[in-house]
């Protein structure tokens, strides 16, 4: 077993990570409605069961789309599970990332990086990765969990960030969350 193996959510917790209580507090509408549009293409990047993906597949409507992106094929299966025979297959491309690549080489509006980039080994890496593929008027919004992350750890994610081309233009408030909008600098 690797050390990221270890460290990434696990696909058997897959459950834990799409309740109605979870929904109350972190309500995907809520957290992303300002910056999700009818026809952008939008990345969520460690989509696990498609939480966010699915609510964001809503918001793109259908001219937009929905890449859901994760390192664990169980991960995506669950989405897949979920989403079909709904309007929302056409919407939503699965995509499998590599252990130290994303691989997605369209440009997207949007990027979601929710309670994930602590778990990405080499976090200037996967910045700069992110930075090519975002459109020029493009929007990364970083979220953080308290107990995992720490206020100094989340600054230096940020520097990292700035390094990589991208800096702060926002510091929405979520719940028990550390976060940033990034947009290219």
């Amino acid at each position: 077993m690797n050390d990221r193996s270890r460290r990434v959510c696990p696909v058997e917790r897959a459950g834990g990570l799409d309740t109605r209580i979870r929904r109350l507090i972190q309500n995907p509408q809520k957290i992303l409605g300002h910056y999700i549009e009818e026809g952008m293409t939008v990345l969520d990047i460690g989509c696990g069961p498609g939480f966010f993906s699915i609510d964001m597949a809503m918001m793109v409507g259908n001219s937009g789309r929905v890449i859901a992106a994760d390192l664990q094929e169980g991960m995506l299966q669950k989405l897949r599970d979920k989403i079909q025979g709904t309007e929302l297959e056409g919407r939503i491309t699965l995509h499998k990332c590599e252990e130290n690549k994303i691989g997605v080489s369209e440009k997207v509006d949007f990027v979601l990086l929710f309670y994930m980039i602590h778990e990405v080994p080499d976090v200037e890496t996967f910045l700069s990765e992110i930075e090519t593929i975002l459109k020029p008027n493009g929007k990364v919004f970083m979220i953080e969990p308290p107990f995992h992350v720490s206020k100094k750890a989340f600054e230096i994610t940020i520097k990292k960030a700035n390094d990589a081309g991208l800096i702060v233009v926002e510091r929405p408030k979520l719940f028990l969350s550390k976060t940033a909008i990034l947009k290219k600098g």
